[in-house]
């Protein structure tokens, strides 16, 4: 239940920003936080990341359709999976929803995060490769984790 609420935070957060960022912003404007370093800039990316398959909307929207259709079926067998696997796929469910929302409603993602040297963003980004990340980490510990644990079995075995 907790996950449910983290994903649906991540949504929230991700349309309130971008509600905020397009009523107050004119589009293409960019306004310096820290100059020349951190900016919130208004854009609307009809691509994926970076912009890539810039016009490919349904292709976007039917890939978030199919994470979210898998993640559903295997919610028993997260459930079971460690914290960090399970907040994990919460950020990335949250923010593959949050851009979807966008997709659907204007065919484009706002994005307004602007580091000046990395493409603009959103909070659903965020959460993407927030929870991408975490499951790759929890993926490469869990193989040490097993290899440790197969180890000691080892040593348990030619004590004996």
């Amino acid at each position: 239940m907790i996950f449910a609420a983290l994903s649906i935070a991540v949504i929230i957060i991700d349309q309130i920003a971008k509600l905020a960022v397009s009523s107050l912003m004119p589009l293409g404007s960019s306004v310096p936080v820290i100059e020349g370093i951190f900016h919130f800039t208004y854009v609307r990316n009809r691509g994926a990341a970076f912009g890539l398959f810039e016009g490919s909307r349904w292709i976007f929207v039917l890939a978030a359709v199919v994470i979210i259709a898998v993640i559903i079926y295997l919610r028993e067998r997260i459930a079971r999976e460690p914290l960090l696997v399970r907040a994990a796929v919460a950020m990335l469910v949250g923010g593959t929803i949050g851009n979807l929302i966008d997709r659907i409603l204007y065919g484009y993602v706002i994005d307004f995060f602007d580091f000046r040297v990395w493409p603009v963003f959103n909070i659903a980004d965020i959460g993407i490769c927030v929870g991408v990340g975490c499951l790759i980490y929890a993926v490469m510990t869990s193989d040490d984790e097993k290899n440790d644990e197969s180890a000691a079995e080892d040593v348990r075995a030619a004590k004996q």
